[in-house]
C-alpha cells in the first residue's frame, strides 16, 4: 500500500529515526527540517531517495506552499510526524515572554499548522494518519519547565480535537509521548550526572529510552496494524507514567 510520509524534525533525534523505521516499512519519505542534514546522513538519504526539505513550521506562508508543492508532485500524502521540537526552562515567573512564545509556536503551534494544511489533503483522499510527537511531561508535570509542559500538554489535546473532528472522514491522528530519551535535544540532561541518574531512575526500566525505540511505535501508528486506534497518546517512557518505586522491598 502507499505511504507518503512527510516528516518534520527529521534531521536528528526522533525525526531522524523515524525516517529510517517508516523507509524499512516501504514509505516514500519526506524529511522534512528547519537545518539542513549532515553530509553524512545527506549521503545516506541520497542513496535511499529521501527527499529532503529544509522547512521552518513557525513560518505559515512556507508551510502551505511546501504542503500543497509535495502534494501535488507526491499525487497526496499519506502520513504525517511533527517531530519537530525544543526545549525550554523556567517557572512562570521565570520564563521571559520571548522564550514562551518561541517553545509553543515551534512546538504547538507549528504542530497544528502542519496538521492545518496536510488535513485537506488527506481529507481529499479519505484517509491520513497523522502521528504527534508530545512527552511524558504534556501528561504530567515538570518543575522549572512551564512552556514545555504547556506546548506538549496542548499537542495531547491537538490529536484529540483532531480525532473528534475528522475521524468519521477516514482520519486517524494519534500522539506518542516519550520519556527521557538519549538525543541531542536531552544532550544538557546528561551533564548534570546526578541529574540525569535520578531522572533515570524514575524510569521502572532503570534505563533512557532510544530514538528507534520511539520511531518503531510511530511506524505502527502510521500502518494500517493500527487502523482502529485514534485519538491516543501512548507513552514510550520505560514505565515513568505508571509509577514509582519507593516502598522498601519485602524482608
Amino acid at each position: 500500500m502507499r505511504n507518503v510520509a512527510l516528516i518534520t524534525g527529521a534531521c536528528s533525534g526522533i525525526g531522524f529515526a523515524t525516517v529510517t523505521t517508516l523507509l524499512a516499512g516501504g514509505a516514500t519519505v519526506i524529511a522534512c527540517d528547519i537545518n539542513s542534514p549532515s553530509a553524512t546522513i545527506a549521503k545516506q538519504w541520497e542513496s535511499e531517495s529521501v527527499h529532503f526539505l529544509h522547512l521552518n513550521v513557525e513560518i505559515e506562508t512556507a508551510i502551505r506552499t511546501a504542503v500543497n508543492q509535495l502534494a501535488d508532485e507526491f499525487a497526496g500524502i499519506d502520513t504525517l510526524v511533527n517531530c519537530a521540537g525544543i526545549s525550554g526552562w523556567g517557572g512562570v515567573n521565570e520564563v521571559d515572554l520571548s522564550q514562551w512564545q518561541k517553545v509553543l509556536n515551534i512546538n504547538l503551534t507549528g504542530t497544528m499548522l502542519m496538521c492545518k494544511y496536510v488535513l485537506p489533503i488527506m481529507l481529499a483522499q479519505g484517509a491520513g494518519s497523522i502521528i504527534n510527537v508530545a512527552s511524558i511531561f504534556g501528561l504530567e508535570a515538570c518543575d522549572n519547565n512551564v512552556a514545555y509542559n504547556v506546548s506538549k500538554g496542548g499537542i495531547i489535546q491537538l490529536t484529540r480535537s483532531i480525532t473528534a473532528d475528522y475521524a468519521s472522514q477516514g482520519i486517524r491522528c494519534n500522539s506518542v509521548a516519550p520519556g527521557l530519551i538519549e538525543t541531542a535535544m536531552t544532550k544538557d540532561i546528561a551533564l548534570d550526572p546526578q541529574l540525569h541518574e535520578k531522572f533515570i531512575s524514575w524510569h521502572l526500566q532503570g534505563r533512557a529510552g532510544r530514538a528507534d525505540e520511539v520511531a518503531n511505535v510511530i511506524g505502527f501508528l502510521a500502518s494500517s496494524a493500527a487502523s482502529f486506534v485514534n485519538g491516543q497518546t501512548i507513552a514510550v517512557d520505560g514505565g515513568f507514567s505508571a509509577g514509582r518505586k519507593f516502598a522498601p522491598h519485602p524482608m
